[in-house]
Order: structure tokens, then C-alpha cells, then sequence
């Protein structure tokens, strides 16, 4: 199978080396530094003490590497609206993008529903066609200590649907191509709620810890700040019931689940630390997007997403 990743970082890079290693013809589009290092030394990937190497076609040029059965999109969301319209020679009439981003996705809404949150000016909508799309949710966590490498932490789930709910054998084949080559995925006949609830810790954990620059433990152990991080969650948790997602769940469980992993910094906060542009509008202006449309009041969202907004305009990453 021809797999094209568009954005070799951790995610990319992981999924791009398993799936070399499981014999498909991976494609990566990348630039600069990542480039170099993929086209001298292929992908690596480190998973516990074990290093692997996959050689790669790679290159800066969507059309030098053409059109692909899959592509995985691992980008950070707001690179997406100008990256998109780009990406035409690597999407056939047939091929399904797979769209594996943090927060809430440009099509969440539906086939002419674009989240302006995210899709300002709906590029990535008019670039990528709805019916080629297949939802996903990657829970996981790897890193990027240098160019061209991944460090695979840990990988628990990664879910794949179809946009519009219910199962299929487009979807369920994907789930076969990247089990097989050692990536635990699985069918889901219910992507939004995945994508939803996974939201739900993110839009609290990541953002607040780089308002604070405090680690999760941190922000969990202080009672005004978990506090604060609760009346988000029961806010979203409201809209996700108005739009098709309800969760059972309490915050509390939820919140349990993220101290078990400890004094871990939240990928947003090692963002701020490095200087780099923060996935805010996907994690907090589209959900308040959302909620806006479902009638739904969040005025703990909407400050949070204030504070973190200003934060990120003051250093010049948002």
C-alpha cells in the first residue's frame, strides 16, 4: 500500500516507520532539517532499548512523491489551512486522509459545516473532500529529540471511523494495514464522541499548564486550580451531550486517569518552552465554536481560552 505522512514529528514519524517496516511504500513530505536527516538516515524510531532504521522516499515536493492510497496528516492543526491546498498531488480520487490532530478537526461539524475556528477561510475543507476522510484519535505519546527520530513512549489506542459514524470496510481495512504492522488500532463506529472525549482532558491540561508553566501533577494538586479545571470539563461536558457525545464520566474520574501519569509536561507547555506556535484554537476556540452553535453557555471555556490566547499573543506563538 502507498502511505504518505504529511508532518514527520513524533506521531508521523512512528506510524511512517512502522508501517515501512510492515512493507508499504511509505512517502514522507517534509522540509528542512527533518528532510535532510529522513533522506540521509530514513526514519528512525526508538522503542524502549531498540532502535530501528526504515528507508523512506521523502521530499519537500507534494508531486514528486504523487498520489497515495493513504495520507496520514500528523501536523499541528493550525499548519494545516496553508499546508492543505498544497497537498493535491498526493490525493487520488481514491485515497483516504486520515487526519491525526490534536483538538477538535475542521470536519467535525459535517460535509459543509466548517469549523471557521479552524478553517478560517475553509482552505483545508475545499482542499481535502469530506467523503475521502476517515476520522482518528491517536492516544499515545512519542517524542522528537532530533530530526528524523521518534521516541515512541508509550502507545495505547489509536481509534479510526468514519466522520458520519457507523463502521465500514474502508475503515475497518486501515485498522487491518496498521495492525499488522504493530500499531494498535481499532474500528470505532463512534470517531466524534473518541475525538470528543479525548478533548476533554486536553483542553484543560495542556492549555493551563502553559498559562502556569506547572506540570500536571502540579495542576491537578491544587485545589483552586483543579477546581477551575473541573467547571471546563462539566462545561464541555454539556455541549458534548447537545451535539451526540455524551459522556458518563465524571471530571474526577477523568482527572484520576492523568495523575496516574505523573509529572509529565503537556506537550503545549513544552511548546511555550520552546518558542513554538501552540494548538490553541482546536483545543478551545473550536469547541466554544461548537458550543455557541448548540446554545450552550461556557463561560469558564471562554476564559480560559482568553488567558491562554493573550498568553500566546504576548510570546508570539499564537
Amino acid at each position: 500500500m502507498k502511505i504518505g505522512i504529511v508532518g514527520a514529528g513524533s506521531i508521523g514519524g512512528w506510524l511512517g516507520a512502522k508501517l515501512a517496516a510492515g512493507g508499504h511504500e511509505v512517502s514522507v513530505l517534509a522540509r528542512g532539517a527533518t528532510l535532510a536527516a529522513i533522506a540521509a538516515n530514513g526514519l528512525i524510531l526508538r522503542e524502549g532499548d531498540r532502535e530501528t532504521r526504515q528507508a523512506v522516499a521523502s521530499s519537500a515536493d507534494p508531486a514528486a512523491l504523487g498520489p497515495q492510497d493513504a495520507l496520514i496528516l500528523a501536523v499541528k492543526s493550525q499548519s494545516l489551512p496553508a499546508l492543505a491546498p498544497t497537498l493535491a498531488p498526493m490525493i487520488g480520487p481514491a485515497t483516504l486522509v486520515l487526519p491525526m490532530l490534536n483538538g477538535v478537526p475542521w470536519w467535525f461539524m459535517g460535509a459543509g459545516e466548517p469549523l471557521r475556528s479552524v478553517d478560517p477561510a475553509g482552505a483545508i475543507g475545499a482542499a481535502i473532500p469530506y467523503d475521502q476522510i476517515l476520522g482518528c484519535v491517536v492516544h499515545g505519546s512519542a517524542a522528537c529529540p532530533e530530526p528524523g527520530v521518534t521516541a515512541l513512549r508509550f502507545a495505547d489506542k489509536v481509534f479510526i471511523g468514519e466522520p458520519a459514524g457507523g463502521l465500514s470496510e474502508r475503515a475497518r481495512a486501515i485498522v487491518s494495514v496498521l495492525v499488522d504492522a504493530g500499531v494498535p488500532a481499532v474500528a470505532t463506529d463512534k470517531i466524534k464522541f473518541e475525538i470528543w472525549y479525548k478533548l476533554w482532558g486536553n483542553m484543560t491540561m495542556n492549555p493551563i499548564s502553559a498559562l502556569t508553566l506547572a506540570t500536571a501533577d502540579r495542576v491537578l494538586d491544587d485545589p483552586l486550580v483543579n477546581g477551575f479545571v473541573l467547571a471546563v470539563m462539566a462545561e464541555a461536558k454539556a455541549v458534548g451531550a447537545k451535539i451526540g457525545c455524551p459522556i458518563e464520566q465524571t471530571g474526577e474520574d477523568r482527572n484520576a486517569v492523568t495523575r496516574k501519569l505523573g509529572a509529565f509536561k503537556t506537550s503545549m507547555l513544552q511548546d511555550v518552552e520552546a518558542g513554538r506556535a501552540i494548538e490553541l484554537d482546536a483545543l478551545l476556540a473550536a469547541p466554544r465554536e461548537i458550543a455557541v452553535r448548540a446554545g450552550v453557555p461556557t463561560p469558564n471555556i471562554d476564559a480560559l481560552f482568553g488567558l491562554a490566547r493573550l498568553m500566546g499573543a504576548s510570546r508570539g506563538i499564537y
